[in-house]
């Protein structure tokens, strides 16, 4: 990107501008007069005078005189600034100074999520860049998300969850009440039945986070679901709950009583600070392992019940056709899946020698056990090694060197998880399920990725199996 020599002022701020100008001058005149000053006897340039009073005189003026600051055009939540040739020799920014005291990344960082190009923005889903992510913790600016009818607005203070149907005492909950019983964080992925749905007839997206970017991993606080259950005590024979979001689609998703109680939880916390509009603020359903659409967001109410609801999304969506016409309903559990982040789609190596292969695994139904790695279209396989931390229903990093010769390769990874599931290619799950299409499968895409590298170095999404 390019750096501006100086900054620029956003519309409407000339008079406010102006007025600071006239302050700075008076300042700056003062104090060449005061042998205390660093300004004393014009001993610094007029310009890096100037320079230096913006950056380090703020407090003097006011912060009320100050215009907004210039955000970067190409790096959403950066701040462009100056970038000096030798940055030891200038006074840097109070950390305070223009970032609203919530802080800002660097200009030079320009990884952002990447909405797919629905129809409408108000049903609409956006990929996190997996290929530049490092570890395997997610940050919240930059988790995927899915929504059905737009984010919803809603003031914490008035929102409520109500807890009914097969309980012997009904009860509603303000976000106070909820935040006053013990809380809990859990690390754990996150990921669309839909990732990678796309991919199943033929290569179309070409990066990875096109094809794998409904995938993210956050440290969650809230509290257990069953500390919530419990307190409304299940009746005999309760074996559903429903799940409904409060916003514009109603989001709702039947959940097994048996998983519920197990490992649920309500989300208000998200990496150390409350989640996101986008994630549901100020209430998630989080449901470890599960399809990411059943951790309802902007949770206001749960149904407790003897049978499934059969909801407009567990009947008409998120159900998987198989090729004799039957359905696959329920098929909760996101399967063992993983993908190589680096080197992926749309990279280009620049010359034959040493790489480090590095990508993510993760299970819903536990923890990542084993992940290998083929560099000729899965001939030969070689075992990576897996970073801590392991945890089950959780992102995993793994790495493993690679002496790259300069000629076509073709790159893949498969992971086993402690159940003993081992990733299928994407010619297997077709076999088994058919390609998508109106009538057959259309999510749980978790076959081998391939990546071809060519002898230039340019790396594509390809399908080998």
């Amino acid at each position: 990107m390019k750096n501006k020599s100086s900054s620029t002022l956003p519309p409407g701020s000339t008079a406010q501008h102006e007025a600071l100008q006239a302050k700075e001058e008076t300042f700056l005149a003062q104090e060449r007069q005061n042998p205390e000053s660093p300004y004393y006897q014009g001993n610094a340039d007029p310009a890096k005078q100037r320079r230096r009073f913006l950056l380090g005189s703020v407090a003097a003026l006011g912060a009320g005189a100050l215009a907004r600051p210039t955000f970067a055009q190409d790096t959403p939540g950066a701040i462009e600034r100056e970038v000096f040739a030798d940055p030891s020799k200038h006074q840097g920014v109070g950390v305070d100074v223009d970032d609203g005291g919530y802080g800002r990344r660097s200009q030079f960082e320009t990884e952002v999520r990447w909405r797919y190009p629905t129809k409408t923005t108000e049903s609409s889903w956006s990929m996190t860049p997996l290929a530049s992510g490092m570890g395997i913790i997610t940050p919240s600016a930059l988790h995927y998300e899915r929504h059905h009818a737009g984010i919803a607005t809603i003031d914490p203070a008035k929102h409520v969850l109500y807890v009914h149907g097969m309980v012997k005492e009904p009860k509603k909950y303000h976000m106070e009440a909820i935040k006053r019983f013990p809380m809990m964080s859990r690390i754990c992925f996150l990921e669309c039945s839909g990732n990678g749905l796309t991919e199943w007839i033929k290569p179309t997206l070409k990066s990875v986070q096109g094809t794998h970017g409904l995938t993210s991993t956050s440290e969650w606080t809230g509290v257990p679901l069953s500390t919530i259950l419990d307190e409304s005590v299940l009746k005999s024979g309760a074996k559903w709950l429903l799940a409904e979001g409060g916003d514009g689609a109603v989001m709702t998703r039947s959940i097994p009583i048996e998983k519920a109680m197990a490992d649920c939880f309500l989300a208000y916390g998200q990496n150390g600070e409350a989640i996101r509009p986008e994630q549901g603020y100020p209430l998630r359903l989080v449901v470890p392992g599960y399809e990411g659409n059943m951790c309802i967001k902007w949770l206001r109410r749960l149904e407790v019940s003897d049978m499934p609801f059969m909801t407009r999304e567990e009947t008409s969506k998120y159900t998987d056709l198989l090729p004799d016409g039957t359905a696959l309903q329920f098929s909760f559990t996101m399967e063992a899946k993983s993908v190589i982040t680096y080197p992926s789609g749309e990279m280009l190596l620049q010359k034959p020698g040493f790489y480090e292969i590095t990508g993510l695994a993760w299970s819903g139904r536990g923890v990542i056990k084993k992940v290998e790695v083929s560099v000729d279209g899965g001939k030969n396989w070689r075992e990576a090694k897996l970073h801590g931390p392991i945890l089950p229903m959780c992102h995993t990093r793994f790495t493993i060197p690679w002496e790259w010769n300069g000629k076509q390769a073709i790159l893949q990874s498969r992971c086993t998880d402690e159940t003993g599931y081992v990733q299928p290619t994407i010619g297997k799950l077709i076999e088994e399920r058919g390609t998508n299409g109106p009538l057959a499968s259309v999510y749980h895409l978790n076959g081998i990725q391939s990546w071809q590298v060519a002898s230039t170095g340019e790396v594509t999404n390809v399908h080998h199996y």
